[in-house]
């Protein structure tokens, strides 16, 4: 499952959990991309459930679509993302070092309420 919502003027919140294939790949950037247009300086939050990895098929259309995902990112100046493996935060961490201008924070299950706030800053 992957659901991309619009919660208010500049706000996107995105839940993972399950497994993504090639179409649920596709349909997922491009909910990401319909949901983001006309954010500026934007907050998301993505929580992360339980989750298989994607398949190569879904890593795949994921990577011939990094054009399309820096231009989503280039909408948001924050993204919290709440998670409860320890790997999956560290990673969002990192990917946020790669990408200009979007400051990743990651919390734990239990820190919502914090991903919550932070994102208010």
């Amino acid at each position: 499952m992957f659901q991309v919502m619009r919660n208010g003027e500049n706000r996107v919140d995105v839940e993972f959990a399950g497994k993504l294939d090639s179409n649920g790949m596709k349909i997922a950037i491009d909910e990401l991309r319909l949901k983001s247009e006309g954010i500026e300086h934007g907050r998301m939050l993505y929580r992360v459930g339980d989750f298989s990895l994607p398949t190569l098929g879904a890593i795949a259309v994921e990577l011939s679509h990094i054009p399309q995902l820096f231009r989503v990112a280039r909408h948001f100046d924050r993204m919290a993302v709440v998670a409860g493996k320890g790997w999956v935060r560290k990673t969002s961490e990192v990917e946020g070092a790669l990408i200009p201008g979007l400051q990743i924070k990651s919390f734990d299950l239990s820190q919502e309420a914090e991903a919550e706030a932070w994102l208010q800053h």
